[in-house]
């Protein structure tokens, strides 16, 4: 584990974060919780971090110098209903080392932010994994395959694999 503690984020996968939010936006809802709550994530999580020297040194597929992955996941995030946004430099690797992005999301028990909280909280862990599995991480290959199967307009070019002996081959 590089970053976090497993409160801090939950480590839950990408159902778990939507029934998460989805049973805090229900006892709003119903009055168990007696006003709006906020549920954010820093870049400290699958999709906010481009760190080539920490959270995305992982990734082999020649990606891990770009920041696509936390612009995406900003725009993606702002576009599906985050209240609010952050892109940011820094972190802890030091500044012009890393782009991160973030998000706040207001729970309110109402049935718009239900739809917002779905559509968001999906793309923001899928994208992530979507491109760990890209750089043949088989976990987050796991990951993704399942998410597809569990919402059909989930649609992601998996990886093309080759054979162990041409990886060593001179």
């Amino acid at each position: 584990m590089t970053v976090g503690s497993r409160a801090r984020i939950l480590y839950a996968d990408e159902v778990g974060r939507r029934e998460i939010a989805s049973a805090f936006n229900k006892a709003i809802k119903d009055g168990f919780i007696s006003g709006p709550i906020v549920l954010g994530r820093d870049h400290h999580d699958v999709s906010g971090t481009d760190s080539p020297y920490r959270e995305t040194a992982n990734i082999r597929d020649g990606s891990m110098f770009t920041a696509d992955m936390a612009l995406q996941n900003f725009v993606g995030d702002a576009f599906r209903g985050a209240t609010w946004v952050s892109l940011h430099n820094g972190g802890g690797v030091g500044w012009g080392e890393v782009i991160n992005g973030g998000f706040g999301l207001l729970l309110d028990g109402s049935d718009d932010c239900e739809r917002r909280l779905q559509s968001m909280l999906s793309w923001d862990v899928n994208n992530g994994i979507a491109r760990r599995s890209w750089a043949r991480n088989s976990g987050a290959e796991f990951a993704i395959k399942r998410a597809m199967e569990n919402d059909e307009r989930l649609v992601v070019t998996m990886p093309n694999h080759v054979e162990d002996a041409l990886l060593n081959s001179e």
